[in-house]
């Protein structure tokens, strides 16, 4: 297939910059992108197959956890790529053009908003914080029945010793949360809260409390690490990780989009990479 019978995904959106994409930068499918410029903004593009990336087809794929977590880590390397050498508005996931000419106007239609997003994110990086309830085992566990010897009163004494352990440990995380979301929250350009994570999904042991990310600029991002890095408390686990390029931050670029006139536009119930890929 022509690259002229392909359709256009659109990873990210920058500012013009010296220089190339890192070397072995490569997105959907393995070839690398390329850089089209419009303006004073510039798009980085792929070809990808209209038989997966077309409306149709696609919407079907998106149902397909294993393709999908595929061509977000696509997504995501070429982002990644980007941040070595600019500051670039990743895109959302599956954000596809008919051809060239439809890039072109999606930067037109959009300019405005993603000139003020890039002026939103220059310098700055995003780094996510999760903080995990992790109950000691021994007080999670239920005490046993009376055993002989021992009363009822006894056993009654030893759950609620249980339960009270466990509402300790509750309420100390959620005290953690509170305090660390309003630190950091000050500390950062901003920050919004995410769905806690489902551990069945994540693998992670704990519950997930808090799923939280930061917009932080570059030559503050030092403090940060180590203000999340002191938080951790008993049974109380804070995780950080980062820095990413900022992709809850670039929503000012995804408000009342236009679709291009011809062909697929970014679909509305496609994730973020970063919720389909990490």
């Amino acid at each position: 297939m022509s690259t002229t019978d392909r359709l256009r995904y659109v990873y990210a959106v920058t500012r013009p910059f010296e220089g190339v994409l890192p070397e072995g930068a490569h997105g959907i499918g393995g070839e690398p992108p390329r850089l089209l410029r419009h303006g004073d903004l510039v798009a980085v593009v792929g070809a990808v197959p209209p038989e997966d990336f077309d409306e149709v087809p696609l919407r079907a794929r998106l149902e397909d956890l294993d393709w999908l977590a595929g061509t977000a880590r696509a997504h995501d390397a070429v982002i990644a790529a980007l941040s070595t050498v600019t500051c670039p508005l990743p895109l959302r996931l599956a954000t596809v053009c008919r051809d060239d000419s439809g890039v072109r106007r999606l930067l037109e239609d959009g300019h405005d908003r993603f000139a003020r997003a890039l002026e939103r994110l220059d310098g700055r990086v995003e780094w996510g914080v999760k903080v995990y309830a992790e109950p000691q085992a021994a007080e999670e566990a239920e005490p046993e029945a009376p055993a002989s010897g021992s009363t009822g009163r006894d056993y009654l004494r030893r759950r609620l010793h249980a339960r009270r352990s466990r509402d300790g440990d509750w309420q100390r995380a959620d005290a953690l949360c509170r305090r660390l979301h309003a630190e950091l929250s000050g500390y950062a350009e901003a920050g919004t809260v995410h769905r806690p994570q489902d551990a069945r999904l994540s693998g992670a042991p704990g519950v997930n409390v808090l799923n939280a990310a930061y917009l932080v600029d570059r030559t503050r991002s030092e403090r940060f690490v180590e203000l999340v890095e002191a938080a951790s408390e008993p049974g109380v686990r804070v995780e950080l990780t980062g820095p990413w390029a900022p992709y809850s931050f670039a929503g000012i670029a995804d408000e009342d989009a236009p679709a291009p006139e011809e062909g697929p536009a970014a679909t509305a119930d496609a994730p973020a990479p970063q919720e389909a890929g990490r």
